[in-house]
């Protein structure tokens, strides 16, 4: 079964005030924390919306998306397929390509007679900053 491209999005003022928001951050955010940051800029976007927005710019791949501590956090991120190292205690977050890493997936998806793998590589731990404060 082939993929089909997802339609064309609507490009709404509110998904581009969501879009422009997640940019200016360089760390995983929370819907939350995204929409209460538009709020106090003056923006009338809705917390759904916001919720709506994300998911759409994650599935486009214009977004990360991470389970973290029972909520999805997001990034805006570069097209290309990329994995991170994310700091567990300021969030700071490094986009990294790991060829080690597509060649494994590669491999151990063919010992098992899987084709076209995907994976998500996600390293947390402490950024140096944070483990000189610590």
């Amino acid at each position: 079964m082939t993929a089909q491209p997802a339609p064309a999005r609507r490009i709404t003022r509110q998904r581009e005030a969501v879009r422009d928001a997640l940019a200016a951050s360089d760390e995983f955010v929370s819907a939350q924390s995204l929409h209460q940051s538009l709020r106090a800029e003056g923006s009338s976007v809705g917390l759904a919306t916001v919720y709506r927005a994300l998911a759409a710019l994650a599935e486009d791949g214009e977004a990360d998306a991470l389970q973290s501590g029972g909520e999805v956090l997001y990034r805006a991120c570069t097209p290309s397929h990329h994995h991170h190292l994310i700091c567990r205690r300021c969030g700071r977050t490094v986009e990294l390509e790991a060829a080690a890493v597509e060649r494994w997936a590669g491999q151990v998806a063919a010992e098992h007679g899987f084709v076209e793998p995907e994976h998500v590589v996600d390293i947390f731990g402490l950024c140096a900053e944070c483990a000189a404060r610590r």
